[in-house]
């Protein structure tokens, strides 16, 4: 009897599929980051790795999806990556202890699972923050025909 272990098979009944990236220079500014068509997906997974240090004191980062109709949700809450320094190479999950939307949590969980709907889902940087990094996301759609796609 064999035995097979198909690490993208599991990966992909687990969380989705391959993860779609995106980098981002972070700043006091909505970056869009992911577009999301056709109706509505589950994201599954959600996770930053950085590329360049966050250092400045306060500050913060958050993603949000802005549909094209209907309300702005709030994906991950405001978080400062800053005041203690968030190094380069770090993986910044997110914390779902959380009542509301989950914040981040450097070595955080992956797991999200938030409905997004046609739109834009945007990295939101706060309170001068700075440094680099890229923005991953593992999804499925909800809707036949929905797509998320890198902005």
């Amino acid at each position: 009897m064999s035995v097979l272990n198909d690490r993208s098979a599991f990966r992909n009944a687990i969380l989705g599929g391959v993860p779609v990236s995106k980098a981002v220079t972070l700043s006091a500014a909505t970056l869009p980051a992911f577009t999301v068509a056709g109706g509505e997906v589950l994201i599954t997974g959600l996770w930053l790795k950085v590329t360049t240090s966050i250092t400045t004191d306060g500050g913060t980062v958050a993603v949000n999806n802005v549909p094209t109709a209907g309300n702005t949700v709030t994906l991950v809450t405001a978080t400062d990556l800053g005041t203690t320094d968030t190094v380069a190479g770090s993986v910044v999950g997110v914390d779902r202890a959380a009542t509301a939307a989950p914040s981040f949590l450097r070595g955080g969980r992956v797991d999200v699972n938030a409905v997004a709907t046609t739109g834009v889902v945007n990295v939101v940087g706060a309170s001068s923050v700075n440094g680099a990094a890229a923005i991953y996301v593992t999804w499925v759609p909800l809707t036949d025909g929905a797509t998320l796609t890198a902005a």
